[in-house]
């Protein structure tokens, strides 16, 4: 059966920007959990209650027999009434794994507050909530190159290491987010939930890299966080652009006709990312830091079906 959930108390970690996690805010997730869309057993049994078939902890419900069923799990006190076959459905204890990913290239230290800090904030929250549910959870930076991952943590108790982890992550380096999740793919291969936590600039494309995500027929979760700088910019006159990642220059003139050319395309590209994860079973959520965290958290991933 299920453990009991652990207080914590007195739960409060910072970066230079701020606190990722409040007491208060922490009592309000407790009755949260993360929700996987398929059926994921980990190599252990844990503490998730999942609807299945076979012998197991928790009688669930009857169904009819059909061949090629396990003939052990038919109710024989059933058939003796009914001259009817009829399996016991049980539920049954699972081990989830979640992988949270969160990208910090240069990119990210954009906006106030920045991408980056709304990002570890997402990241801190879902990671508490996983952790409460007694989920497995790795926690891991992408950039370029072989992801930086924390161990596979499970139980609360493990909610400060994970903090400072990310706590003291930086923004920095040119993206690379094909080399840095096909790495990710390669040496994380047990099914879970991933939730992938970036701004998806990458002149590569989108389609070079979020179809490593696949690889291990995860439940894939894409959140691009996008700040007001980017979607409402307040610019005029002469400008000199500069790459926050390769230092390229750009002089450009901005008018009214400009600024609603870059709209349309930031909303084209924001839905073409939307339409290749929905044709390929993955979730994709924008989230704007303008949005408030607590509305995001409770409200908005909940209706999306991260939360229950």
């Amino acid at each position: 059966m299920s453990q009991a959930k652990q207080p914590t108390e007195g739960l409060r970690t910072s970066d230079d920007e701020g606190s990722l996690l409040d007491d208060e805010f922490l009592a309000k997730m407790d009755q949260l959990s993360l929700v996987s869309r398929k059926i994921i057993m980990g190599k252990i049994h844990g503490e998730r209650l999942t609807r299945k078939r076979g012998q197991s902890v928790e009688f669930a419900d009857y169904r009819q027999y059909v061949p090629g069923d396990d003939l052990r799990m038919i109710d024989w006190n059933i058939y003796g009434r009914l001259e009817k076959l009829f399996l016991k459905l049980f539920l049954e204890e699972e081990d989830l794994h979640v992988y949270i990913l969160v990208d910090t290239s240069a990119s990210m230290r954009f906006g106030k507050p920045s991408k980056l800090f709304y990002a570890k904030k997402v990241a801190a929250a879902l990671a508490y909530i996983a952790l409460s549910n007694y989920d497995r959870v790795a926690v891991g930076t992408v950039t370029s190159g072989p992801p930086d991952m924390l161990a596979p943590l499970r139980g609360k108790r493990n909610v400060m290491r994970v903090l400072d982890f990310l706590s003291r992550i930086k923004p920095e380096g040119a993206t690379d987010m094909q080399s840095s999740l096909k790495s990710f793919a390669v040496t994380h291969r047990t099914k879970g939930i991933v939730i992938f936590i970036s701004d998806l600039f990458d002149k590569a494309g989108h389609e070079a890299y979020l179809r490593y995500l696949l690889a291990g027929a995860h439940d894939v979760f894409v959140i691009q966080v996008l700040c007001p700088e980017e979607t409402d910019p307040e610019l005029a006159g002469d400008l000199t652009l500069v790459d926050v990642e390769d230092g390229n220059l750009t002089d450009i003139t901005v008018s009214a006709p400009l600024i609603k050319a870059y709209r349309d395309m930031l909303s084209a590209f924001v839905g073409s990312i939307k339409d290749y994860c929905t044709r390929r079973g993955m979730t994709h959520i924008l989230a704007r830091t303008t949005m408030p965290f607590e509305t995001l958290i409770l409200d908005y991933l909940r209706r999306r079906g991260v939360l229950q």
